[in-house]
């Protein structure tokens, strides 16, 4: 039976990218499904959509054979999973568990070994792109599963995304989504770099970011963070926040100590992270760290 067709689907974690994420499979998909989320707005906008809402957790595990998670970090993850009324203790084989959040790649491991061992599965499936493209249904998602198991969740994945794609057994959807936002981080402080230098030292920032464009350093970073939210200095709380793009970072350096790489380039994205959390930041879009900079040298 296809992933389209059979039972309840539960979906734990209804935020920035969790609520638009449910929407578009509950509305494409026709599927039940049973929704729960701490904050009782996005729940009351998916019941108006056709959702039905759970009182807790414990509910939805013991309801749903496919569950997804849409959660903040590892943190909240590994409590889900593991109190005492969590999806572990309610594990029975058969079920899928799919994490859609960002998460360490070692906790992922250990959470799919302990999953298994009550012949549950766990993968990982973590988005990557802006809450737009989660509104529009047009993320990319990478897949750490089996083959079976991905043939299992890709048609619901698929109703949230342009591109889902099988990185390789559990784990390998994390090692990839925190390689691309280490990356991401990297270059955003180069364009903060070179805004502020370049527009200190004359040339006028909406120039230089179009003809940068042109050339070799262009970039999704360039053409998104750059020209959407670093040439306006337009930094919504709402948007993808620096203390998520701090844990984010935390976990791809923490991956590099693990494989026994010192990765300086992710280091100093960190350290300015860290700065333009403490310096106010911390819920502002994360491109705001060029605000360090601007406050620098002359101009």
């Amino acid at each position: 039976m296809s992933a389209d067709k059979a039972g309840t689907v539960g979906f734990i974690g209804l935020g920035v990218m969790g609520e638009p994420i449910c929407r578009n499979m509950l509305g494409k998909s026709g599927r039940d499904f049973l929704v729960f989320d701490l904050n009782d707005a996005p729940l009351q906008r998916l019941a108006a959509d056709g959702a039905r809402l759970a009182p807790g957790i414990a509910t939805v595990a013991a309801a749903a054979d496919l569950l997804f998670l849409s959660l903040p970090g590892g943190k909240e993850v590994e409590a889900i999973c593991r109190a005492s009324d969590g999806l572990l203790a309610q594990a029975r084989p058969g079920q899928v568990i799919v994490d859609m959040s960002t998460a360490p790649v070692g906790l992922t491991r250990t959470l799919a070994e302990e999953f298994a061992a009550k012949g549950a599965i766990f993968c990982d499936a973590p988005v990557a792109r802006t809450r737009q493209a989660a509104i529009d249904g047009t993320l990319s998602i990478m897949v750490g599963a089996d083959a079976a198991t991905y043939e299992t969740i890709r048609p619901l994945l698929e109703h949230a995304a342009s591109e889902v794609t099988l990185c390789g057994p559990v784990g390998c959807g994390q090692i990839v989504k925190i390689m691309n936002n280490m990356v991401l981080f990297q270059t955003v402080v180069a364009l903060a770099e070179a805004l502020s230098i370049g527009g200190k030292a004359g040339i006028d920032e909406k120039v230089l970011l179009e003809t940068m464009s042109k050339g070799s350093s262009d970039s999704f970073a360039l053409r998104n963070h750059g020209m959407k939210a670093m040439l306006p200095r337009n930094f919504p709380d709402e948007a993808f926040p620096t203390d998520y793009a701090l844990k984010d970072v935390s976990y791809a350096l923490e991956l590099a100590h693990d494989v026994g790489i010192v990765a300086d380039g992710a280091q100093l994205a960190s350290e300015m992270l860290k700065r333009s959390s403490e310096a106010g930041n911390g819920k502002a879009y994360f491109p705001a760290l060029i605000r360090l900079l601007d406050a620098q040298g002359k101009g």
